[in-house]
């Protein structure tokens, strides 16, 4: 993977990552720093919303089935104005409605509660199916984890997708080929993943996922068929913006930073 550098925008937003890691002393930094260009074209070039409708009934919806990734949802969210932004310093905090995953009903912006993971697809495939039904044009995205895809109720819903053609449908999986405790090759190996997702009837298409060019340019396609779901594997890189934990299975959760590292991850997204 070519990775271009990060520009202002994508450390400007790392940068809220970190500080909700600051104030909260805890949080996974690897699983939300992965996702950033994946929510940042979501939100600035590709969903349909209204910050001030959070429930308008005819927005896209958005789930972030890898609930852990949270912190970089709120980041978006809070940018986007569906929060205010110094709301993120209370992430972590007992009377926060920021918490280690997203709640719906207490976050505006929030379509689903996650957590457990693999309930995502299953509940965006059941949102696809509703507005199929009703005959409305909104279009659901789902973003899975890679280890959260070692879950059978992804297939599950993968394989109802693919009966009821859901065109309207988007899985997009974060695949940074880590999980929390070691690499998903030797936890459980995925490959081949793109045959995978085309076995399960679906169209499929492999970007770099830290590339906002490239993601912008597919975004603008989906969907790939008419007559199927589509899934994205975004290529990825766990911690990616902090080169000491780029990589590292270790970083997937961290707890009681010290000052100096604080201080060393803002150091690493100066402009």
């Amino acid at each position: 993977m070519s990775v271009p550098s990060l520009d202002s925008r994508s450390r400007y937003l790392r940068r809220l990552v970190i500080k909700m890691i600051e104030v909260g002393g805890r949080g996974h930094i690897g699983p939300a720093l992965s996702l950033i260009e994946i929510l940042r074209v979501l939100y600035d070039s590709v969903l349909r919303y209204r910050p001030s409708e959070s429930e308008w009934p005819e927005r896209d919806r958005f789930i972030l089935s890898k609930g852990h990734g949270c912190l970089a949802l709120y980041a978006v969210l809070a940018d986007k104005g569906f929060l205010p932004l110094e709301e993120l310093e209370t992430y972590g905090k007992s009377t926060s409605r920021l918490g280690g995953h997203p709640e719906r009903h207490k976050i505006p912006g929030i379509e689903a509660s996650t957590g457990a993971l693999g309930h995502g697809l299953p509940i965006g495939v059941g949102m696809a199916i509703a507005a199929k039904i009703r005959k409305q044009s909104q279009r659901i995205f789902v973003v899975t984890g890679d280890g959260e895809i070692n879950e059978g109720s992804v297939w599950e819903a993968a394989m109802s997708a693919s009966k009821h053609q859901l065109s309207n449908l988007t899985v997009l999986v974060d695949y940074n080929k880590l999980q929390s405790y070691g690499p998903t090759k030797e936890v459980l190996n995925l490959e081949p993943l793109v045959e995978k997702w085309q076995s399960f009837g679906f169209a499929v298409k492999e970007v770099d996922g830290h590339n906002v060019s490239e993601l912008e340019q597919l975004f603008k396609k989906l969907p790939l068929n008419s007559q199927k779901p589509t899934a994205v594997i975004c290529h990825t890189i766990k911690g990616k913006g902090l080169p000491f934990a780029e990589g590292q299975p270790e970083w997937h959760h961290k707890s009681r930073l010290s000052e100096t590292q604080i201080s060393e991850m803002y150091a690493c997204l100066e402009e």
